[in-house]
């Protein structure tokens, strides 16, 4: 297939924008012409870390009465770029970000494929997905879920720079080390539960650890005094640029549930505590979760259950058994998926070449 015009709709949270720019750089690396289409929020900013191509801003918002006339522009702006680019497939990975990119791909004939990150499909990607040539899922359960609908399972695209790296250097080396993310944005319960659970266990081993916790701006200060003042051994970021190095110091991971972390610690083997976000659009984490734990590779802690000390309990009980959770880290790399950005890039290709016979 020769060179051809490709956008990428990837906008709202990391979840979205990482998976999209891994596809958007395989795409890239095989000769086509690649824009990368986001909402324009600051949280992305963040997250271009490594793209150097075309990035092109909707002005997508979310849903709702009073969003209104800010959806619309964005419909407009979304026209007006489909006409200037004149892409030959768009690519969409879901969120109320891909509402007016698909749309007006829809409006101008340009044929579009969908992908869903989670295992339960989000609203935006059921109602677009009756325009998409092909609805692109993260897991087989998905598929249930949109029936009548070509759809393809390719897993999640996770960053290629995740892989390989090495750990933190500040971290002495055979220290234990706790990860806790709760995602781009950072997870408020989460970093309380987490920040009570590693000061609780500070009192309880006389063993070294080591936490690594990504907040979120909101929580950055409190969580780093907290630390501070029970003399826990941390690094505390509102954001983690180099996240492959934070996994690769990790022995353990406490963290949402959202599909790209899922898929992240599956290419890189790492047992975890999954958190799902208990208010969750149609209680998709706990389904990301639960697909998971069925590998024996992570656990699964429900929010409203969990207090600062019995997530301490369950920390050290890892911290006592590492062959126990090297058997987890083997059993949720078999899921990965290493090579899920090429196969969502040869599902727009066919969907361009299928096109292009009409």
């Amino acid at each position: 297939m020769g060179p051809k015009r490709l956008v990428v709709a990837c906008g709202g949270t990391g979840g979205h924008v990482f998976p999209g720019l891994a596809v958007a750089r395989e795409l890239k690396r095989r000769g086509h012409e690649v824009e990368v289409w986001l909402s324009g929020r600051d949280i992305e900013s963040a997250t271009l870390h490594g793209w150097d191509g075309a990035v092109f801003a909707t002005g997508a918002r979310q849903l709702s009465l009073r969003a209104l006339p800010a959806v619309a522009r964005a419909f407009w702006t979304c026209l007006g770029g489909v006409k200037r680019f004149r892409p030959d497939a768009m690519l969409a990975m879901g969120s109320y970000s891909s509402l007016p990119p698909v749309l007006a791909a829809k409006l101008r004939q340009v044929p579009v494929v969908l992908h869903e990150a989670n295992a339960v499909p989000g609203k935006a990607v059921e109602f677009l997905s009756r325009y998409a040539v092909t609805t692109a899922v993260s897991f087989e359960e998905t598929v249930r879920w949109l029936p009548g609908r070509a759809t393809r399972c390719t897993g999640l695209p996770v960053r290629a720079d995740l892989a390989g790296q090495p750990r933190f250097g500040e971290i002495p080396e055979g220290t234990f080390t706790v990860l806790v993310t709760g995602g781009s944005l950072g997870a408020r319960r989460v970093n309380e539960l987490a920040a009570q659970a590693m000061c609780l266990l500070k009192q309880s081993v006389e063993a070294p650890f080591f936490v690594i916790h990504q907040c979120g701006a909101a929580d950055e200060a409190r969580v780093r005094e907290t630390y501070a003042a029970a003399g826990v051994d941390s690094m505390v970021r509102a954001f983690i640029a180099d996240m492959g190095r934070a996994y690769a110091s990790a022995d353990l991971v406490i963290c949402r549930a959202g599909a790209s972390t899922c898929f992240e610690l599956c290419l890189l083997g790492k047992a975890a505590l999954l958190i799902p976000l208990p208010t969750a659009v149609r209680n998709h984490q706990h389904a990301n979760a639960a697909a998971l734990v069925r590998s024996n590779g992570v656990d699964e802690g429900i929010q409203q259950e969990l207090t600062g000390r019995s997530l301490m309990r369950y920390v050290k009980t890892k911290m006592d058994q590492p062959v126990l959770l090297e058997r987890m880290s083997q059993a949720i790399r078999a899921l990965a998926v290493p090579d899920a950005a090429a196969r969502v890039a040869d599902v727009l290709e066919e969907a361009v070449a299928s096109n292009s016979k009409r």
